[in-house]
């Protein structure tokens, strides 16, 4: 069993940064790919970006692409998404997860674990 905790979001202006964490409580962290999801109000929740196992391959959405970027330490079981030059698209509850393959975690055909959620707010 693995539990997911996200922290850092807040409240920023467009332009600024923030950097979210996921902590995880278990053994089995470091086997697993991680990825980062959202949600904005009224839509689907959509994938953000994703890491493999040893954080060798990364995937991004075309959307944050030079904006964001995860990364993750094994030692601490955490994994991050750094988000730069925010914008108000991207405004939205962000979740963290955890599938056995980036693949699977990229295209939603398995996650074994979501984490809560945490929000994230950009003003104009």
């Amino acid at each position: 069993q693995v539990q997911l905790v996200e922290s850092g979001g807040g409240l920023v202006q467009a332009g600024g940064s923030l950097r979210l964490s996921c902590a995880a409580s278990g053994r089995t962290f470091s086997s697993y790919a991680m990825g980062w999801f959202r949600q904005a109000p009224g839509k689907e929740r959509e994938f953000v970006a994703a890491i493999s196992w040893n954080g060798g391959s990364l995937y991004y959405t075309d959307s944050v692409k030079g904006r964001f970027t995860i990364s993750r330490d094994n030692a601490k079981n955490t994994v991050y998404l750094q988000m730069n030059s925010l914008k108000p698209e991207d405004t939205a509850v962000y979740y963290c997860a955890a599938g056995p393959l980036p693949r699977t975690v990229v295209a939603r055909t398995r996650i074994d674990y979501w984490g809560q959620g945490t929000q994230v707010t950009v003003s104009s």
